[in-house]
């Protein structure tokens, strides 16, 4: 019977590892608006990285927070990272001319990141600490919600 449920455990655990995704926090190299990047380049920097696409209603309201996010605690070690799931350059520049970025923007065309990610909803954003731990996850955005992200970013910070 031991063998049994040994095997059974094995099994189960075989079936489980296919469906997992790489864990938010995972190294990825994009294309972006400051060239090829990587998060292991911002080692020592709290990240946070936030996955967007130019048809999602509240990414237009999060990118002036994000511009106010990065203006405040940039000298401190934020960097922001905005991956455009857009599937073509023009809607994302569409996009950009009405709602600019004082951060990186950074190009995941065909989804592999995102996928990677697990990302589900837009916006859907995630909190890297300086060692490289995912510290927050957020899904969608809504104004009420500033505060208490505000609050996690100066937490990561200190």
């Amino acid at each position: 019977m031991k063998y049994c449920f040994s095997l059974f455990t094995l099994f189960i655990f075989l079936i489980a590892s296919q469906s997992i995704h790489a864990a938010a926090g995972d190294d990825f190299s994009l294309d972006s608006t400051n060239g090829k990047i990587s998060l292991s380049q911002y080692k020592d920097k709290v990240v946070y990285i936030d996955f967007w696409a130019s048809w999602c209603t509240p990414c237009r309201k999060s990118f002036p927070w994000m511009n106010k996010m990065f203006s405040k605690y940039a000298d401190q070690g934020l960097e922001i990272i905005a991956i455009s799931l857009d599937s073509g350059k023009k809607a994302t520049e569409r996009f950009l001319a009405k709602n600019p970025a004082m951060f990186t923007i950074a190009y995941d065309p065909d989804g592999k990141v995102a996928d990677s990610y697990n990302v589900q909803v837009m916006p859907t954003s995630y909190l890297i600490g300086r060692d490289g731990t995912l510290l927050m996850t957020h899904k969608g955005f809504r104004t009420d919600h500033e505060q208490a992200l505000e609050e996690e970013i100066k937490k990561a910070l200190n």
